[in-house]
């Protein structure tokens, strides 16, 4: 068995310096290529072991360590979002992340999401605190980021602690994830280490390779073992046209080797792919593979861990996230029913009720689904790929049985058929966090509404004042004033006295204006038919609402709506009925 290097995720907010710390450590320039300097496309770069030692300097000796791991494979991407579509069977590809955030900035929403998803997938990371050298204040000195520090103005100091520890408290907080500052740390095993840095000063990248290698190959070492005489398994980091060569997939192997004219099993959503390796494309060791500058060259073979550009016929259908296994000829239909089965069990197709996922990879499938799991939300069906007319169907049939799930989530996906149905709710974000955060919110919000409603149908407390001289009609029917002491009085609304029953509001009106309700604190004319003024009802009398037995006993399940003068009047209600029946709503 021998040791592979470990897969290295760089995860963090738009702008906070992914690509810009990689750029430092590889001492490439692929950022000032792309538009915004934003990551445009996903790569993987692989940093040997001579590399990082020579990077590192003293430091790394000062862990007295035997390093056995051969280098680092470095995955860069935009956010999360090829740490998700970089999966395998039972968690991610990557063995360790580096979660890079703005000092200045602190945790952003695709902060939060790469943190969510970490966690989900139970992957070590550190943390890449950058752009220390925008802190106020802040004279570069270069050395190492301690040295560094140390020779600030002690308010410098002070800052830069103050920054990092706001960092540690919300980790704390949100996520109840204990960190410290690198060389604070007294043990990797519970804290996360952070580590101080400036991509664009170079400043701290040594400690940054220090933690991570030293990390790998104190807790990793095992979980690195491979077998490199066994055959290939790796995950589709992309798919892509190559000029002269066709559709070709990029590979990331973390098992076995790989050979031209090899044997590959694909998984897809439907049927796996079945082809034979063409031509092995290897970047350079301190190459890029999305770069467009980089020169591949062929090779006969490669072995986990490293990215590989394969050509091959018949890859339509390969689409990212999708695992890959190699294979002699006659273990094809075994692979393929282990393919199809490891798929299946991410793609989800029930016809019990529950909500509807919709997202562009599988591995972004499979985290949506994780973080959806812990949180119990039933799914009806998960699947990749824009949102269609079927889609709204299958979420539509939930609206009898709960419309609170009659929902779509889609997650980086297109809505191609708007509003095919005026009862689904189509909620799309491209951070899973923020996804799970609307749906959640609708729902609350969905659920409150529909409870106002249920509870809007019944006949609700209220309590009335016949005013003094406001008998403005005996008889047929009988018109007083009244003021609305508590509740709201509605046409339709039945009425009773504390010693007796009274027959419902007819009409209300308010300076000759027709209304359909009065709230609280209004003074009102009311009319009131079989009832008569002087011998069913007086002035100064107070009316409550006759409240059915079964509306009452419906409203006490909403007293969450109701205001504390309604529950007093709604006791009251209870009080006066029980001297009849003392069972009354029970």
């Amino acid at each position: 068995m021998a040791t592979r290097s470990p897969i290295v995720s760089v995860l963090g907010h738009v702008d906070h310096g992914k690509s810009s710390i990689l750029d430092a450590i590889r001492g490439t320039n692929i950022v000032s290529g792309e538009a915004g300097a934003i990551t445009q496309a996903i790569g993987a770069s692989i940093i040997p072991l001579e590399v990082v030692k020579k990077k590192c300097g003293k430091l790394l000796e000062t862990l007295k360590m035997d390093f056995t791991i051969p280098g680092l494979l470095f995955i860069d991407t935009p956010g999360h979002a090829a740490f998700t579509t970089l999966r395998k069977r039972g968690g991610s590809l990557a063995d360790i992340a580096i979660l890079v955030v703005d000092i200045n900035e602190g945790f952003k929403p695709q902060t939060i999401e790469a943190i969510e998803v970490l966690k989900s997938y139970k992957t070590p990371f550190i943390i890449a605190a950058n752009k220390l050298d925008l802190i106020p204040g802040y004279n570069k000195v270069y050395g190492t980021v301690l040295q560094d520090i140390k020779a600030q103005n002690p308010n410098v100091q002070s800052e830069v602690d103050k920054r990092l520890y706001e960092l540690v408290g919300q980790l704390h907080d949100r996520f109840s994830l204990v960190s410290e500052r690198f060389d604070r740390v007294s043990n990797y095993t519970e804290q996360i280490a952070i580590i101080p840095c400036s991509a664009k000063e170079r400043i701290g990248l040594q400690e940054l390779l220090m933690v991570i290698t030293g990390l790998a190959q104190k807790f990793l070492e095992e979980s690195l073992k491979v077998d490199v005489s066994g055959r290939a398994k790796g995950t589709i980091l992309e798919v892509k046209e190559e000029k002269g060569l066709g559709k070709t997939i990029d590979l990331i192997i973390y098992d076995g080797t790989l050979s031209v004219n090899d044997t590959i099993v694909i998984g897809s959503l439907d049927e796996p792919i079945v082809t034979k390796v063409r031509a092995l494309l290897e970047p350079d060791s301190l190459a890029e593979m999305r770069d467009k500058k980089t020169k591949f060259r062929s090779v006969k073979n490669v072995s986990a861990a490293t990215g590989v550009k394969i050509a091959a016929p018949e890859l339509e259908g390969a689409v990212a996230g999708m695992p890959v296994r190699a294979c002699s000829p006659e273990e094809v239909e075994q692979v393929k029913e282990s393919l199809m089965s490891e798929v299946e069990e991410v793609l989800i197709e029930t016809d019990s009720s529950g909500i509807i996922i919709k997202t562009d990879t599988i591995g972004s499938l499979e985290a949506v689904i994780k973080i959806l799991k812990d949180k119990n939300v039933p799914i009806r069906k998960a699947s990749i790929g824009n949102i269609t007319k079927k889609d709204y169907a299958e979420a539509e049939s939930n609206y009898e049985k709960d419309l609170l799930l009659a929902v779509i989530l889609g997650f980086n996906v297109i809505d191609e058929a708007i509003a095919s149905s005026k009862v689904v709710k189509v909620l799309v974000n491209d951070v899973i966090y923020k996804l799970v955060d609307d749906f959640e919110q609708w729902q609350e919000e969905t659920r409150k509404s529909e409870e106002a409603k249920r509870l809007d149908a019944l006949v609700r407390p209220c309590k009335l004042e016949v005013l003094q001289n406001c008998i403005f009609r005996q008889s047929n029917p009988c018109i007083v004033g009244v003021e609305v002491i508590v509740g709201t009085a509605k046409i339709g609304m039945p009425l009773m006295k504390p010693d007796r029953k009274l027959s419902e509001i007819k009409s209300i009106q308010s300076e000759g204006e027709n209304l359909q309700k009065a709230e609280k604190g209004k003074q009102v004319a009311i009319s009131i038919p079989k009832v008569m003024a002087g011998r069913h009802i007086n002035e100064g009398d107070i009316l409550y609402s006759d409240i059915p037995e079964d509306d009452f006993r419906k409203i006490k399940k909403f007293t969450n709506f109701l205001t504390k003068d309604e529950i007093n009047v709604l006791k009251k209600i209870a009080e006066i009925k029980r001297k009849d029946n003392l069972v009354w709503g029970v």
